[in-house]
């Protein structure tokens, strides 16, 4: 079957200090999304379509895009997040500069997303078996109705070097019955993790809790409704708000509160990592050599 793993890649990376979506990383030059485009092709998707701002082109293209079409026959797409799609009934502030968000990210891969598909973020490790797991579900969702979620405990991903934003979950008989996007879990040096949104003692959240780490599967269907929430929510923003983002964890909250949607919850033992800050580079580094070194991959991805 055809399945399409959509790349958002597109963010700005204030955290980070960077583009840290073309970061090298691996020991051969390789950045951090090649490791799931690689473990998504060997899982059976046979379509990329990867989103990003225009500028980035020339450089994803030369670092791997090409690459990956000519050693694979796996076609690439490039999709561009512009704020001027899908926004043409909003009189957007000229003072914003800051990305409409991961829902307007998939919207603006809409022309080229044909079959069931599966979205990731591009600057996180999302390792092998996630990927499998999905590719077993995919088949199985038959319209707009039905998705699929891999879901992490959060021990598996939080960074020593600050806070990380989660899509912290409830979950009944593998059903994802809520998410709240949590923007400021903390790991502290005891090893305790809490949920500092309102203050540094914030409320302890047990380190095997389900969270979302944007990895969600859906029927090519799903798009005209993101398309009508993505129009709700700017019809709802205030004339002056320059901020706010259209997020898809929150997105898929709502749609299970109002029973549009069911969603599976697919469980992962992987351990993540990514590039939050920039001190996180040496450990993303050392963490994928040893993956290397194991035989997880090959001495090169694409060799």
């Amino acid at each position: 079957m055809d399945m399409t793993l959509v790349v958002m890649a597109a963010g700005l990376g204030s955290r980070y200090g960077g583009v840290k979506q073309v970061e090298k990383v691996g020991p051969g030059g390789e950045i951090l999304m090649e490791y799931a485009i690689y473990d998504a092709v060997h899982a059976g998707f046979d379509h990329i379509v990867l989103i990003i701002k225009p500028e980035m082109l020339s450089d994803v293209k030369e670092l791997f895009g090409d690459r990956i079409e000519q050693r694979t026959g796996i076609k690439i797409d490039y999709a561009f997040q512009d704020p001027k799609r899908f926004t043409e009934h909003y009189n957007m502030p000229a003072e914003r500069v800051k990305p409409l968000g991961t829902v307007h990210a998939v919207l603006c891969a809409k022309d080229v997303i044909k079959t069931p598909f599966a979205v990731i973020n591009a600057d996180d490790y999302y390792g092998g078996a996630a990927f499998s797991t999905v590719t077993k579900i995919l088949p199985k969702l038959s319209d707009e109705k039905h998705s699929a979620m891999v879901a992490y405990e959060l021990q598996n991903t939080v960074s020593p070097y600050g806070t990380v934003t989660r899509g912290v979950c409830v979950t009944e008989n593998d059903k994802l019955q809520k998410v709240r996007e949590t923007y400021k879990i903390k790991l502290f040096a005891d090893g305790v993790i809490r949920d500092t949104s309102e203050s540094e003692d914030g409320p302890v959240l047990a380190p095997e809790t389900p969270v979302s780490m944007n990895l969600w599967a859906w029927h090519p269907d799903i798009l005209k409704v993101m398309e009508q929430y993505f129009y709700d929510f700017l019809n709802g923003l205030k004339p002056d708000d320059i901020k706010s983002e259209c997020l898809l964890p929150i997105m898929m909250d709502q749609l299970i509160a109002e029973g549009k949607i069911e969603t599976v919850v697919l469980h992962t033992p992987d351990r993540w990592f990514g590039l939050t800050y920039q001190e996180d580079k040496p450990g993303v580094v050392a963490g994928l050599q040893a993956l290397h070194d194991t035989g997880v991959y090959p001495a090169k991805l694409w060799d």
